[in-house]
């Protein structure tokens, strides 16, 4: 997901974020800003990290007031440092204080995911694998979650249930078998769309591939039984493997040779980036 696209489909969200917020008006800043008074404020890091969501944050204030003004001293997917000025916002006071937390909301959340996610990509380096996210997001949060893992270095796995074709263990359940689950697919999705199956042992991707699976995910499996899948795998369908991968145990999956890790942990364990509004005063 890049930024056009999610800055296409933001507002709304952002619009319900600053309802949530404000649902009839913002009494402590009207209660020692009753006027109109032009301002100014400094974003400031407080940790180092990978900045993402800049867009977003400047959209909070503009939804407020259109003739906020921005300088910002970064960009998104930048290396960020303790004690930085990143940018400096100016205008009504009033929408500097009452879009205050809802900005830094959207913006420490997504840096946090960037900051996580670079984390892991790095690991990755020099391999041909690629770190996908899933769709463990906080409700209304995905477009700006997704985006913040590509910021990060991550790709993005489907975005949403119209978006691909994934059989997991309770489609399969449903179906009957690895095979019919497959066929079924087959029969009702439109021929340009893949078909991912996830397998939880040998046998069942055996069965997956003789089905023509598209992609196999390879869910919660050992090691060992991981390497021998790519081999049984190699040239007739793309390779997957998930359950629980994090920063911390990603290394054990590094050489086994698929071609996509996902990662649930990248939306939905990051710890945000600690950033600031400071040093708000009259100009």
């Amino acid at each position: 997901m890049n930024n056009i696209t999610m800055m296409m489909n933001a507002d709304e969200f952002i619009l319900s974020a600053l309802k949530e917020d404000i649902t009839s008006e913002d009494i402590t800043t009207n209660s020692v800003m009753p006027h109109y008074q032009l301002g100014e404020v400094e974003l400031i890091c407080k940790e180092d990290g990978v900045i993402a969501g800049l867009g977003v944050f400047k959209r909070v204030f503009e939804l407020l007031d259109d003739k906020t003004e921005f300088e910002f001293f970064c960009k998104d997917g930048d290396s960020v440092y303790k004690g930085e000025k990143l940018g400096v916002i100016r205008g009504d006071i009033r929408v500097l204080l009452s879009g205050e937390r809802t900005a830094l909301n959207y913006l420490q959340r997504m840096s946090g995911i960037a900051t996580y996610t670079r984390s892991i990509a790095d690991l990755l380096k020099g391999t041909s694998t690629k770190l996908l996210d899933t769709r463990k997001t906080t409700p209304c949060m995905r477009i700006f979650e997704k985006y913040a893992v590509t910021v990060g270095g991550g790709y993005n796995h489907r975005y949403n249930l119209s978006d691909g074709v994934l059989l997991k263990d309770n489609h399969i359940g449903a179906a009957g078998s690895v095979k019919e689950a497959i066929r079924m697919a087959k029969e009702y999705a439109p021929f340009v769309r893949k078909i991912e199956v996830e397998v939880e042992n040998l046998d069942m991707l055996r069965e997956a591939l003789d089905a023509g699976a598209d992609i196999i995910m390879l869910d919660n499996m050992s090691v060992e039984d991981m390497k021998e899948a790519v081999k049984l795998t190699k040239g007739r369908a793309e390779t997957e493997c998930s359950g629980n991968v994090t920063k911390e145990n990603i290394a054990r999956l590094v050489d086994i040779g698929v071609d996509y890790i996902s990662s649930g942990a990248l939306t939905h364990s990051s710890p945000i980036l600690d950033l600031s509004l400071k040093n708000l005063h009259t100009i």
